[in-house]
């Protein structure tokens, strides 16, 4: 198993020449990798962890951090880094372990009655630990950097301006916020445009911190939360906007959501979809799946473009936000690293590696693997009324 090991790391730095790394194995034998000293250094405590990593890729080697049982001194997102190698992707499954991710993909399909326990595993862990590392608005999306020294505050303040500018956004439009979260996007174009809106999510924690922050603010004549599916929200509207909901539709209800959006945007009207994406086909994330976001799916941007075009929607600007998730994701992960005591107490140590895993794993997804950040801006039918060029986008 070991002479496994260090072949698929000797491919790894062959793959990727300037990166220095170190592997410690069970028996006590470290190996460096690279031309320089080992900036992380990956130690497997035990030849089961190492098992299990080949024979569960990416979920094994999840589940034996979480554990314990593998551990990472250093640079984590170096090895995060890493792991975009196909070299990662080629491990060959178990059986057992191909059986695990395909039941846990059955039992976690976003029909009506499932989509409600999927939100609720990933967003209902409680405002307080949210409330630990996310800017003050509780926004919990990619942000919106003019620049890389931007305070996360500024830049999730600057994305909803820039969603809002999108829109073309005035005082008296009626807005649907599908998947509002705590509710900053409303409450931002509220304050800062006059309109009227309402939101729906399907998290407990979520609604009542929205519907609590709306009325402190003497909002709640013009905004309104739902604790609702978003299949059951009816009305129409001048202005559609989704944040970082869409990765949460599944692939099967793809066609569903698009059909929502049509019947909720009045003629002519604008909607704009802000969604985690790929450009290409690739192996998901089964620990992810099974961890973070049970029922998640990244769709391809073609399927996307194909539901809004089948739909009568028409696609009028797509920008690639890719390296501000990954900013977003730093801030995240360094604001949680200041926490990890606090996070402790409310969980445990597995739950702080987890998150910890999940975050700066995330990050370099967006720098260095397939994953995008795309918001696109459409209409419903043609609108000949709209601006010839993109300058009303930006101030």
């Amino acid at each position: 198993m070991k002479k496994t090991l260090k072949e698929l790391f000797s491919a790894l730095s062959a793959s990727d020449p300037q990166a220095s790394f170190a592997v410690t194995f069970w028996d006590g034998e470290q190996v460096p990798y690279g031309p320089d000293t080992p900036v992380v250094t990956l130690g497997f405590k035990t030849r089961k962890a190492a098992k299990h990593f080949l024979t569960g890729g990416v979920l094994g080697f999840g589940e034996e951090y979480m554990a314990g049982a593998i551990t990472v001194d250093g640079n984590f997102e170096e090895l995060t880094r890493l792991g975009t190698h196909t070299e990662i992707d080629r491990l060959k499954l178990s059986p057992w372990t191909k059986l695990r991710i395909f039941l846990h993909y059955l039992q976690s399909l976003d029909s009506t009655r499932q989509s409600a326990k999927n939100i609720a595993y990933h967003y209902d862990l409680g405002n307080d630990f949210y409330r630990l590392w996310l800017d003050s608005s509780m926004t919990y999306s990619c942000a919106y950097f003019k620049k890389e020294t931007d305070s996360l505050e500024q830049a999730q303040q600057q994305k909803y301006e820039h969603i809002c500018r999108k829109l073309q956004l005035k005082n008296g439009d009626t807005v649907v916020d599908i998947g509002c979260g705590w509710g900053g996007m409303l409450i931002y174009a509220a304050g800062h445009y006059a309109i009227k809106g309402v939101g729906c999510t399907l998290s407990k924690e979520q609604f009542q911190f929205a519907n609590d922050r709306i009325r402190e603010l003497g909002l709640d004549d013009r905004l309104e939360i739902r604790l609702q599916d978003y299949r059951e929200m009816e009305g129409t509207f001048d202005k559609f906007v989704s944040i970082g909901m869409f990765e949460h539709v599944g692939k099967k209800y793809i066609p569903q959501f698009m059909e929502k959006t049509a019947a909720l945007l009045k003629p002519g009207g604008l909607g704009l979809l802000h969604t985690i994406g790929k450009d290409k086909a690739s192996p998901g994330d089964p620990w992810a799946l099974r961890y973070i976001f049970p029922g998640g799916y990244i769709p391809l941007l073609d399927e996307t473009m194909h539901g809004l075009g089948e739909n009568g929607l028409i696609p009028l600007d797509m920008e690639n936000l890719r390296l501000h998730y990954a900013l977003t994701l730093d801030a995240w992960a360094e604001r949680f690293e200041t926490q990890t005591a606090a996070v402790e107490k409310m969980f445990d140590a597995a739950f702080v590696r987890m998150w910890r895993m999940f975050l700066i794993g995330s990050a370099a997804g967006f720098r260095f693997g397939n994953t995008r950040l795309y918001q696109i801006l459409f209409s419903k039918g043609l609108n000949n009324n709209l601006p010839m060029t993109r300058s009303y986008m930006e101030k």
